[in-house]
């Protein structure tokens, strides 16, 4: 049928002026508004950078390494297009420049191009055509079926030279197509100057994507306030583009407010004309559990005016550049905050201060705060502030939720202030310490760091035998669960008996019997505490606006005081195999 035997449509967002346009908002906003209409979506993100992935990335330079399920360590904006549209994509979604040159050098290497020259045109520009139309067509949705439409958002700026070959290929791309099967969506920014809104910079960058095989058939136009009718009228006539189809994009209080404002502009409506939508797959029914135009607008209403507002001390590592680093972190209290309609008010707390002449000070504040969450990282820089974090909220009774690190440090400080062993550590922090609470993963490689971590989505046995453990009432009394990982240091197996003998409850683990050698713990509590929880794996990869993680869900619902019916819903991340 034409449903499933179509050619899937590409609807390409491109930048210019300058970058950190909101390309990806603009990527995920329009996804979802198809998809809430009954459109199955896709999406792809071009990075033009040599980096095969995000993995090894600074978080201050490159922000938060998102990871998908199959272990692919990306860009945060993949993570966005999960959240929004919610659907799940693998490595293949994200295309870089290391990646494309990787997979060149190697056939070159293997003699499949027959000794001919390899080079950006056809190559290059061949493989990343061939690479888009094949990812396309995955089913990302969970139905089975391809994709109606796939969003590619390029990133960086037109005019860069690192996107250059991208852009070509996306010519080349288009040049295939039908013109109902492309449209071009560009993103600019009109800057206020003398009281009025330019047009220059955006007439002058779509001239430069004109220069390069390419035409805008949509412009959004970001700016402090709403688009002028004068302006709209000079971009159009300068620019060549109907005016119907430059959307205005002006700040607004709230990222929910988004979906409203493009739906105002009946986007979904312009995009099935100019892509024959309709023509081309008849009638869609929306799907089901899907947020339409006027939901996100609830949502934005309920993040504007909480029923009351909770204090949160975020202890991290990776402040100094603003909360890119914890990008699906911040997403996910957002969620929470949504379902449990309250505010979270961050104490943002470098956890260095914790280690130095300002640690009194710094303990007092985190101890005037209703819960205490102690984030994933890597290296030894501030850990010790980690681990007096997590001692302020056992031996204080504040609620404790950690992620990753998060946990290991939860564990080492119990090993040295219950357990009494004083030189407990991870071996990431000391190779050499007599007690390694925390160990390197035995079958991780030490000498190549690049995707050689325990990554993706793994299922987590919830060990709990009497239904009394948080993790047992907040996955819905689930048995296993799938989550998604990133780390390469794990609980050392050998103090379990000594942790369970402190209480320490192990209420999550690879094995449900803890019997196997390679068992990793995924989960513990302390029963006798307040709220005292700390994963192994990462909950904000997986948790949308109206789906949002348990851990941080029943940590925020904890801190908060706020009661949640955890029966009210089945747990969508219960492992089916």
């Amino acid at each position: 049928s034409a449903t499933v035997n179509h050619r899937t449509k590409f609807i390409l967002v491109t930048g210019g002026v300058y970058s950190s346009l909101g390309k990806g908002v603009t990527t995920s906003t329009v996804g979802a508004l198809l998809k809430s209409q009954g459109y199955r979506v896709s999406s792809i993100k071009i990075d033009p950078y040599i980096n095969v992935d995000a993995g090894l990335m600074s978080p201050f330079e490159h922000g938060e390494v998102y990871v998908l399920g199959d272990g692919g360590e990306v860009d945060l904006d993949l993570g966005n297009y999960e959240r929004w549209m919610g659907i799940s994509l693998t490595r293949d979604h994200n295309i870089t420049t290391g990646k494309v040159y990787q997979t060149l050098i190697t056939r070159e290497r293997e003699g499949k191009y027959l000794g001919k020259t390899v080079t950006l045109v056809p190559h290059f520009t061949n493989e990343v055509v061939e690479h888009i139309e094949r990812v396309a067509a995955l089913p990302v949705d969970g139905t089975g079926l391809k994709p109606h439409v796939c969003m590619i958002e390029l990133g960086g700026t037109i005019g860069d030279f690192e996107s250059a070959p991208f852009v070509e290929a996306l010519r080349t791309l288009r040049f295939t197509l039908a013109p109902e099967d492309f449209c071009l969506v560009h993103c600019t920014y009109l800057p206020v100057m003398g009281g009025s809104q330019k047009t220059k910079p955006t007439q002058h960058s779509c001239r430069n994507l004109l220069s390069l095989g390419l035409s805008a058939d949509f412009l959004v136009c970001r700016s402090e306030s709403p688009v002028e009718p004068s302006t709209r009228d000079k971009l159009s006539q300068l620019c060549g583009i109907k005016s119907k189809y430059i959307l205005d994009a002006h700040n607004v209080a709230c990222l929910y407010d988004i979906p409203g404002s493009f739906s105002e502009q009946q986007i979904v409506q312009k995009l099935a004309h100019k892509l024959r939508l309709r023509e081309s797959f008849g009638e869609v029914m929306p799907p089901l559990n899907f947020p339409e135009p006027q939901q996100w607008a609830v949502f934005a209403k309920s993040l504007t005016n909480p029923s009351k507002t909770i204090k949160i001390a975020f202890v991290g590592k990776y402040l100094q550049q603003g909360s890119d680093a914890y990008f699906s972190v911040m997403q996910t209290f957002e969620h929470c905050c949504l379902t449990l309609n309250v505010g979270l008010e961050f104490l943002w707390i470098d956890s260095e201060l914790l280690e130095g002449a300002d640690a009194e000070a710094t303990t007092a504040a985190i101890k005037t705060c209703d819960g205490i969450f102690v984030p994933g990282g890597f290296g030894k820089r501030g850990t010790n502030g980690k681990i007096k974090a997590a001692q302020i909220a056992r031996e204080s009774g504040i609620p404790y939720f950690g992620v990753c690190l998060g946990m290991q440090i939860a564990l080492i400080e119990i090993a040295r202030n219950v357990l009494g062993l004083k030189d407990a550590n991870s071996e990431e922090m000391d190779d050499k310490t007599p007690n390694r609470v925390v160990m390197f993963m035995p079958e991780v490689d030490r000498r190549t760091m690049g995707a050689t971590m325990r990554l993706g989505s793994r299922i987590c046995h919830i060990t709990d035998q009497d239904g009394t453990s948080i993790m047992k009432k907040i996955y819905g009394g689930a048995s296993s669960v799938r989550e998604r990982h990133r780390h390469r240091y794990e609980f050392n197996m050998q103090h379990f008996e000594d942790f369970k003998a402190a209480g320490v409850r192990f209420t999550g683990s690879s094995d449900p019997n803890f019997s196997a050698e390679d068992t990793r713990i995924e989960a513990m509590e302390l029963p006798n505490h307040p709220f005292f929880l700390a994963v192994q794996y990462h909950p904000e990869f997986i948790t949308t606006p109206f789906d949002p993680s348990p851990p941080y869900l029943a940590f925020v619902a904890a801190a908060g005081k706020v009661a949640h019916n955890w029966s009210g819903s089945p747990c969508s991340r219960v492992a089916k195999n």
